[in-house]
Order: C-alpha cells, then structure tokens, then sequence
C-alpha cells in the first residue's frame, strides 16, 4: 500500500510541477504579446507624425504579431483547465483571438494591396 501512496503522491508533485511550468510560460507569452503591442504602438505613433502611408500596416502587422503569442498562451493554458466551465471559456477566447488574427491578416492583405497601387507596383 505505501507504493500507491508514492505514485499518488509522485503523481501530484509532477502535476503541480507542470501547472506552474505551464503558468510561467503562460504568462511569459502574455508578456510577450503585450510588449509587442507596446513597441507596435509606439512605432506607428511615430511613423503616424512622419505621415507614413504605411503606418496602418506596421500597426496591423505588429497586431497580428502579438495576437500569435496571445493566442499560444490560450492554447497552452489549455493543459492545465480542470472542468468543463474552464474549457468553455479558454475555447471562447481561442475563438476570438483567431477570428481577429484572420480580421487583421486580411487587412494587412488589404492594406499592402492598397500600398502598392500608391507606389504604382501592380
């Protein structure tokens, strides 16, 4: 019986272990997509005062960008849900962060179109 008890207990220190390996790196592409986001915004400001007509694309690239960490930190967090209401809502904010990852890579289709035909490039 003190065998079981050692696997349970093994079991459970190697499942705390990963949900804080899981968290960490959760929120490690959190981050990450935030300060992409960030410097994405701060660019764009600048190239906005320049009158860069690339602007909106550089904002939707970098967007697009941050949206990809994001949305592999759902997938991740995906690991460690528990029950159904946890699944549910991870499942939702998979589906809305990928509905707006295909939104911007179609504008960024639309804007580098538009971009060309200024530049004269057909």
């Amino acid at each position: 019986m003190p065998i079981i008890l050692e696997a349970l207990s093994l079991n459970t220190y190697l499942h705390e272990g990963l949900e804080v390996l899981v968290n960490f790196f959760v929120i490690l592409l959190e981050f990450m997509g935030l300060t992409v986001i960030a410097v994405s915004a701060i660019k764009s400001f600048y190239s906005w005062i320049k009158k860069d007509p690339q602007t909106r694309l550089k904002l939707a690239e970098g967007l697009a960008m941050a949206l990809e960490f994001k949305l592999g930190s759902e997938i991740l967090r995906t690991v460690i849900v528990r029950d159904m209401d946890e699944i549910i809502q991870v499942g939702g904010i998979i589906i809305l962060r990928a509905a707006l990852t295909f939104l911007l890579h179609w504008e960024i289709k639309n804007e580098e179109k538009t971009v060309e035909k200024e530049n004269g490039v057909e």
